[in-house]
């Protein structure tokens, strides 16, 4: 580094990335795309139902509520399925857990992998706080259509970087897309002008990351079910101090040698394959048949296809060779003792054990209950998982996102099973037709399984029409919601 670069103390223009960033929340109009706007009521729709099931856990739900006992907010941010009222910032903590806790929401896989809707939990809690302050003024309360404009926005932020820029190589976790993408668009909520949201997005890059280290073996815990849940408030509590005045830091990507590039990124510059549309809310995958680390759902679909013909002969396998792509290679490729069900949902041969015994994956088949079944580690062992290169390959291709997987069973007579292939989960874009009635079904339940009859069955008419969706308040939603 020169000692120019130490002392010229010159302000630079703010860095192109975040200047992108804020020109895009600020003023691109995602309502032209009816696909992003249908796309993310379903999305919503979603979120909310892996929120509500989380709430069956009770190691979610003690971690909800007021930091400190005797916390909450009357007229604050209300946390759906709970009685909670919060401070805005709280409530998002708490949203973006119970949506991230079971790992059942959407996601997204390119260069860097992650899951857009953890942001719900900065919009949602933000909505609705700025809803309930409008009423006591005598203002009208914002609608839904509000929720799923910001969400839309929220998904291409975050979605846009991953496409060519992958943090986890260098050892940081995806939850920093979501502070990012969380920051941007509460800044916009807000109403904070172009200076003040350049000043936030700042502040979210300065911030680095939290390390990958509790998604992986040896260390894979539950912080991994909590942690977009702290970067989205992180997100929303950024925004709300650039709302006050707090100044911003125009290089906090390019600054040498203390910028996030040199510090954080290896000194690589970040790197990006087109613009900001609605791309994303478009593309989004979601989680609908199995609550499991997206990049095994087809192995987890070949393997319930294989269940029928090796369920009652699991003591005659000698061999179960599983193809994958690299990132599911690296991620969840996992040998030796699960010590909780955050590390069995992130081990492919779990998750195909669990559906080869049983022909189900469920969130209960993470707990202990179904982890002691000694058939399960028996089937592990006798695991070959390899890297299949045309699945890394259809992975990357922007025409085709695949997310292949292969399970073939060898048995100790010399015989074999099919080695069944699927290329695309029913949550993909390319299966979206079979996949949006699960999606309702898998909402349908989980409301219901929270929410008294009445106000389920209210919310479900609201969201069955676009038109009534759009136009409904977030005051309304949020009440019916509230237990």
């Amino acid at each position: 580094m020169s000692k120019a670069a130490v002392l010229d103390a010159s302000r630079p223009d703010y860095d192109k990335v975040i200047q992108d960033i804020v020109d895009y929340v600020l003023h691109f109009d995602v309502t032209q795309s009816a696909e992003a706007m249908e796309t993310a009521r379903y999305c919503w729709m979603d979120t909310i139902g892996c929120g509500l099931y989380a709430l069956n856990y009770p190691a979610c739900t003690k971690m909800l509520g007021p930091i400190v006992p005797g916390g909450e907010m009357p007229g604050g941010a209300r946390v759906p399925g709970m009685s909670y009222e919060l401070d805005p910032v709280r409530a998002a903590w708490n949203i973006g857990a119970m949506v991230r806790w079971l790992d059942y929401n959407d996601t997204w896989l390119a260069a860097e992998w992650g899951h857009p809707s953890d942001n719900l939990g900065a919009i949602l809690a933000l909505a609705d706080y700025q809803s309930r302050q409008r009423l006591a003024r005598g203002e009208p309360s914002l609608t839904m259509k509000d929720v799923i404009v910001a969400m839309i926005k929220a998904h291409e932020v975050q979605g846009v970087i991953a496409l060519e820029n992958s943090f986890n190589r260098v050892g940081l976790d995806h939850v920093m897309l979501v502070r990012i993408a969380s920051t941007a668009v509460a800044a916009q909520m807000l109403g904070c002008t172009r200076d003040e949201t350049l000043a936030a997005v700042s502040h979210a890059w300065l911030d680095g990351s939290a390390l990958r280290t509790y998604r992986h073996a040896p260390n894979t815990g539950s912080r991994k079910s909590w942690a977009a849940g702290d970067a989205s408030a992180r997100g929303l509590f950024l925004a709300m101090m650039a709302e006050r005045g707090e100044m911003g830091y125009p290089s906090a990507i390019t600054a040498k040698g203390w910028g996030f590039q040199d510090v954080l990124f290896k000194g690589n510059a970040l790197s990006f394959s087109q613009g900001y549309a609605t791309y994303v809310m478009e593309n989004i995958l979601f989680k609908i048949a199995y609550p499991a680390e997206f990049h095994a759902q087809t192995a987890v679909e070949a393997a319930l296809t294989l269940h029928e013909t090796v369920g009652d002969r699991l003591q005659d396998i000698d061999r179960i060779v599983i193809q994958t792509q690299e990132s599911g290679d690296r991620i969840i490729n996992k040998t030796g003792p699960l010590d909780n069900p955050a590390d069995r949902d992130h081990c492919i041969q779990y998750m195909v054990a669990v559906a080869l015994i049983f022909g189900r994956l469920t969130a209960e088949d993470y707990e202990d209950e179904v982890a002691k079944d000694p058939r399960v580690d028996a089937l592990r062992e006798r695991m070959e998982v390899v890297e299949e290169a045309r699945f890394t390959r259809e992975y990357l291709e922007p025409d085709k996102r695949a997310i292949g997987n292969a399970v073939q069973v060898f048995f100790k007579d010399g015989g074999a099973s099919e080695n069944v292939i699927v290329d695309y989960p029913v949550g993909h874009r390319r299966r979206r037709s079979e996949g949006i009635p699960l999606l309702k079904e898998k909402f349908e339940r989980y409301l219901r399984g929270r929410i008294a009859q009445k106000n389920a069955d209210r919310i479900l008419a609201i969201c069955a029409d676009q038109a009534t969706f759009e136009g409904t308040t977030v005051d309304e939603v949020m009440g019916l919601m509230r237990v």
